[in-house]
């Protein structure tokens, strides 16, 4: 299953626009992190090797708000760090709703159950919580026993008060298709989230563990297998169906980071979530002085493995939107 239709009906709304205004790079959607501190040290992020007095600050919520109104981005991904360490991530959640935008807040799920009641179910807000395989593996991964199941029952009892619960799992070197497959069965079968985003692991160069990233060919290997036998059509996988048929090989793309720039308390990220080659002020200095050219496999050697869905998935999204046969396809699967 592609993405939700109200998600799908936004965002071909918007490519619409862009192209009428013949714009040639806008953003579909922003990552914001509003704090870089986070309650876990897991081993594929090294957000919190920032120096102590940058994780100790919060972004104020009209410097946030403000960010995202200046890019026009229809979805914003709200990220850290761990998000509701932020004293007042409710507030930049509700203004941004209120600015009609659609927010995935991520979130390790730990501190959910404390918050919860601060957020109202909203038909453009989902829970994006972190599940990166099942028990003993997501454990391993965020580095903490009973991580798993502290977010699995903070998924339910958000689920249970009416919210819109999808997760975000990361595959490594260590995962095997039948490990993708477990994950995937148990989230979209038994617990019952809304939709699933997956992700080949990605050399992000903080990260405390930097043994397990996935070539491309080993990316291309586990999805086929996994995806096999008609699989990855009943699950509810939150990717347009060209991001998957790429995730497996069957076709390739070229990497748009403009189209998920990154947004935090160092300013804008150049030029994506990834690669850290300095920082601007304004999201315009970021699209215009940025040599877009210079980066993806081929151009950049830090690319050469990345199949990350920051870079591809704008790709294969605007691909999408562009073709009668591929919105059509999108639809139906």
């Amino acid at each position: 299953m592609a993405m939700p239709i109200r998600q799908s009906l936004r965002l071909g709304g918007y490519l619409m626009k862009q192209k009428l205004l013949r714009k040639e790079k806008y953003p579909l959607l922003v990552e914001l992190e509003p704090l870089f501190a986070c309650n876990l040290k897991c081993g594929g992020c090294g957000k919190i090797q920032q120096p102590a007095a940058l994780l100790k600050q919060r972004m104020p919520v009209e410097q946030a708000v403000g960010a995202i109104e200046e890019s026009g981005a229809p979805m914003v991904s709200i990220a850290g760090g761990e998000p509701l360490m932020h004293p007042r991530i409710d507030e930049i959640v509700r203004q941004l709703l209120g600015r009609k935008k659609i927010i995935f807040l991520c979130t390790n799920a730990l501190l959910l159950p404390k918050h919860l009641h601060k957020f109202k179910p909203h038909p453009n807000f989902a829970w994006m919580v972190h599940i990166d395989g099942l028990r003993e593996r997501h454990d391993e991964s965020v580095r903490k026993v009973g991580g798993f199941d502290a977010a699995v029952a903070a998924i339910k009892q958000a689920k249970d008060a009416g919210f819109r619960v999808m997760t975000n799992t990361t595959f490594f070197t260590q995962d095997t298709p039948q490990d993708v497959i477990d994950v995937l069965d148990y989230l979209n079968d038994e617990v019952g989230v809304h939709n699933m985003q997956i992700s080949p692991g990605y050399a992000y160069e903080k990260a405390p563990d930097q043994e397990h990233w996935l070539g491309v060919q080993q990316t291309r290997e586990l999805f086929k297998k996994a995806f096999a036998d008609g699989r990855r059509k009943r699950w509810r996988l939150n990717h347009s169906p060209v991001f998957l048929d790429f995730l497996e090989g069957k076709l390739d793309l070229k990497c748009t980071a403009w189209g998920i720039p990154s947004y935090s308390l160092l300013g804008w990220q150049r030029p994506c979530y990834l690669l850290d080659d300095g920082y601007v002020a304004t999201y315009r200095e970021l699209i215009e002085d940025t040599d877009w050219d210079s980066f993806g496999r081929g151009n950049d050697p830090r690319c050469a493995n990345c199949m990350a869905h920051c870079g591809y998935e704008p790709t294969a999204v605007i691909a999408t939107m562009s073709s009668l046969k591929e919105t059509i396809r999108a639809a139906v699967t």
